[in-house]
């Protein structure tokens, strides 16, 4: 990757991104508890794989990935930044790269990836996931 220069000002920005419990993410899994539906929160789905899932159904063996609309390029919202925009481009290619394998490699090991963006609604996203998980969930 190339070198990254940042001002103070950004770079204080930048490291108050959160990375986890966003306000996305909550509403979600409020919404599926409410429901009924129990899972596990930012966990690993597969051994020996990196990739920590945002919410994990383990019996129904369905992992959900809520995906920020800068940091993953969403198709809708993505930006791309001026500044050291080289270095953004980059990581924002390698993120979806990553994601893109996150998903094959659970597919391969049978389980179902759901990606949520951001920018989507809590309710409309819970509704997917809840049918995805009670077609896949074991009798």
């Amino acid at each position: 990757m190339p070198a990254l220069e940042t001002n103070p000002k950004t770079s204080a920005r930048m490291s108050k991104q959160r990375s986890r419990d966003t306000d996305i993410e909550i509403a979600l899994r409020r919404i599926l508890h409410a429901a009924g539906f129990r899972y596990r929160v930012h966990r690993r789905p597969l051994k020996g794989v990196r990739r920590e899932a945002d919410i994990v159904f383990g019996p129904a063996r369905v992992a959900v990935f809520v995906d920020g609309c800068y940091w993953h390029g969403c198709p809708e919202h993505a930006t791309w930044p001026k500044t050291n925009a080289g270095f953004w481009r980059e990581k924002i290619e390698k993120n979806r790269t990553r994601d893109r394998d996150t998903d094959a490699r659970l597919a391969e090991a049978g389980w179902a990836a759901v990606r949520v963006w951001e920018h989507e609604s809590a309710a409309e996203a819970a509704g997917r996931i809840a049918a995805l998980v009670r077609e896949r969930r074991p009798v």
